[in-house]
């Protein structure tokens, strides 16, 4: 089922929580909605499920204005931060509990048959007969997952559901989710502030800030070609580095920054010479070395504070002009010294990004 969300707007007190949000999500799309906490995701899938009337816009479900309708009426499923699970009953039963609602209600032998069906899909099939404090969180996770499901919902609504998991759970359950989801096909609506959820699951992303859509792309656009300073700044770790544009033609941008000067690669639009931007630069795009190189974007540098942490290891820089810069090395062998030891980094002209600067 396709999901148009036209000019929603919802504002609680003097808050505006949603501001004139306008999204178009595709059939059968993993969609999220990615922000701090504030930003208005929460607001945003709450109004897709029907539990939140906005003040002004229309919620359509492939065509088909659904914002006048209850939530029993909408035929979705929602996963809560909590899962919600009733604890007097069994898995099944959970599993099994939108099935006996009125307008949902079916004979029982076709409900045990979707109730197992989905325990397979899910696989906690040998779980069924258990109360849901005999299971572990992520099992509880499946079960609720199972519940939304079991109902056949033309869309799946999710409320940031592996934040009460540890972190090797959560790896897990991204996979799984995803998995269970793209097999049977539903529409999914994904609310979460952990970009690392977004970036490995999603289809698509809608990056929100103070109840707006900053940008709306790929997990590999947002990362790789961030709009401005908030998605580069929330999705991942960026260095941003103030600069004047000296030239640009097809293939290059020349800027300036107190550092000195950075050839970068031309992407449109163009920056005007003259103009304020901020150069972005991802930290794991930084190389370090011991000696200067005769390449674009070559500076040298103090290492100040150097961090090891496993499979990577976590640098600062402090440059001639007083910046700090971030760089990740994968699978470093042995750390520099810090605070007297020189080095040289050096940037690709290609990740180099180039941003509007705020201040101007």
């Amino acid at each position: 089922m396709k999901v148009d969300l036209k000019n929603i707007s919802k504002r609680f007190g003097a808050t505006q929580a949603v501001d004139d949000v306008t999204v178009e999500i595709a059939d059968g799309e993993v969609f999220f909605l990615l922000g701090p906490s504030g930003c208005g995701k929460t607001t945003l899938l709450r109004t897709i499920a029907g539990f939140c009337a906005p003040d002004a816009g229309d919620v359509l479900f492939d065509g088909r204005a659904v914002t006048g309708l209850p939530p029993h009426k909408r035929n979705t499923g929602m996963v809560f931060q909590n899962y919600a699970l009733w604890p007097h009953m069994s898995v099944a039963a959970n599993v099994a509990f939108g099935l006996n609602v009125p307008g949902r209600r079916v004979p029982a032998a076709e409900r045990a048959e979707r109730v197992n069906k989905m325990l397979k899909t899910v696989q906690i099939e040998t779980l069924a007969e258990r109360k849901p404090n005999e299971l572990s969180g992520g099992q509880q996770q499946r079960v609720a997952l199972a519940r939304a499901l079991v109902v056949a919902p033309d869309c799946l609504l999710l409320d940031e559901p592996l934040s009460n998991l540890d972190a090797k759970l959560r790896l897990t359950m991204r996979t799984e989710i995803r998995r269970i989801v793209k097999e049977i096909g539903v529409t999914t609506v994904y609310v979460t502030h952990d970009q690392k959820e977004a970036l490995s699951m999603a289809d698509r992303c809608a990056v929100m800030n103070a109840g707006r859509i900053e940008q709306i792309g790929t997990p590999t656009e947002l990362y790789n070609l961030p709009r401005n300073r908030f998605v580069a700044d929330f999705v991942g770790e960026a260095n941003l580095l103030p600069g004047t544009v000296l030239s640009a033609d097809q293939t290059t941008v020349s800027v300036e920054s107190s550092m000195g000067k950075w050839t970068c690669a031309a992407r449109e639009p163009a920056p005007e010479p003259g103009a304020k931007v901020l150069l972005c630069v991802r930290p794991e795009a930084i190389a370090i070395e011991a000696t200067a190189q005769d390449t674009p974007n070559s500076f040298p540098a103090t290492v100040a504070q150097s961090t090891y942490l496993g499979e990577t290891a976590q640098y600062v820089l402090n440059t001639a002009d007083g910046a700090e810069i971030t760089a990740f090395e994968l699978n470093p062998k042995q750390l520099p010294e810090t605070g007297t030891e020189q080095v040289s980094f050096h940037v690709s002209p290609e990740d180099v990004v180039l941003l509007p600067d705020p201040q101007n």
